[in-house]
């Protein structure tokens, strides 16, 4: 583990947490979760009444993030093998984090992320997104084209409200990286 991955692990990624508004006892979904650097510290910071569900197309990352959550004995993170339907209720998230992953869909896909988030959150619940890899950061892929502000419109027509904007620095695959987060709320 590189020494930026460890120390978000053991005190940054809850400090950011946190800081962006994630609270104890919340059910949160981390959406193409990966290797885990989010989902480890949100089960910490929502505690033992909280749960993290963490979603990945990718089996091989699940499987790692499977073994560290045993090795560390930790019970209340489900993972979830799968793409765009959730198997989730309706109305049951209070966050969904969408982290450095819509650069790899077209609009029309994208559109369809944020529709199925809208149906799992609860209303006025949070939808943190973290657009990587947009027009002013490092162009990769879908976002390439596009500018941060034009990322917020496309999402807030899918019903959502923009609360918040931070620029943070926060862990971008295995070091750090600053970046903006965006908090918007489901209507």
């Amino acid at each position: 583990m590189k020494n930026d991955v460890k120390k978000w692990m053991e005190e940054d990624g809850r400090k950011f947490l946190r800081e962006i508004d994630i609270k104890k006892g919340q059910t949160v979904l981390d959406f193409g979760c990966g290797e885990g650097h989010y989902t480890i510290p949100l089960s910490k910071v929502v505690g033992k009444n909280g749960k993290v569900y963490a979603l990945d197309k990718d089996k091989n990352v699940l499987d790692k993030l499977e073994k560290v959550i045993k090795e560390n004995n930790i019970k209340n993170v489900d993972l979830i093998n799968g793409g765009l339907k959730i198997p989730l209720k309706e109305e049951s998230l209070d966050v969904v984090l969408c982290y450095d992953v819509i650069h790899y869909e077209i609009k029309r896909q994208r559109k369809n992320i944020y529709s199925e988030i809208y149906r799992l959150l609860k209303k006025e619940s949070l939808f943190s997104v973290y657009p990587k890899h947009y027009k002013s950061d490092y162009p990769l892929m879908e976002l390439a084209e596009i500018d941060l502000e034009s990322i917020v419109k496309e999402i807030e027509e899918e019903g959502f409200i923009l609360k918040h904007k931070f620029s943070k620095t926060l862990l971008h695959d295995d070091c750090y990286n600053k970046g903006y987060i965006l908090n918007l709320r489901r209507n």
